[in-house]
């Protein structure tokens, strides 16, 4: 059994996991991946894993593809870049691996979403429309409900 860390390592430990948070907010286009962030910031990718999922109720790769998909949305809303665009414009290399995450988060394919959501936003600022269309993490998204 292990001892709890104590109060000043929690810290520590929390901060650097922000570090982490914040760099994949910022670089989120760029190929990451959990080793890496975990060496910059002085952790094994195991314990990175597990201290970031405690933390954030996710795992550091699950929480890369939220934000890539909440970047997408945004793209999508546009109604003028493709889906295949959006999808390798935030990063992913899988269209397939973009698509199906992105109904798992947003309960359509992006292709649906693109065409439904390009009107709903329609003129609406920006950062309403962003906030009001986030990504339901954790695959809790409700089945589409198409008529």
């Amino acid at each position: 059994m292990t001892r709890p860390a104590a109060p000043t390592q929690h810290l520590a430990d929390l901060a650097r996991l922000r570090r982490v948070r914040d760099r994949i907010d910022r670089e989120y286009a760029q190929p990451l991946d959990v080793e890496a962030l975990a060496y910059a910031v002085g952790m094994s990718g195991g314990h990175l894993h597990r201290q970031f999922r405690l933390a954030y109720g996710e795992t550091p790769y699950a929480y890369l593809m939220t934000r890539r998909i909440e970047r997408a949305m945004a793209l999508l809303r546009r109604g003028d870049v493709s889906v295949t665009d959006a999808c390798f414009t935030v990063g992913c290399g899988s269209l397939g691996t973009f698509s199906t995450r992105f109904a798992e988060l947003v309960g359509m394919p992006p292709s649906v979403y693109r065409r439904e959501a390009a009107g709903a936003a329609a003129g609406m600022p920006p950062c309403v429309a962003k906030q009001i269309t986030r990504p339901i993490r954790n695959r809790e998204a409700p089945p589409a409900q198409h008529n």
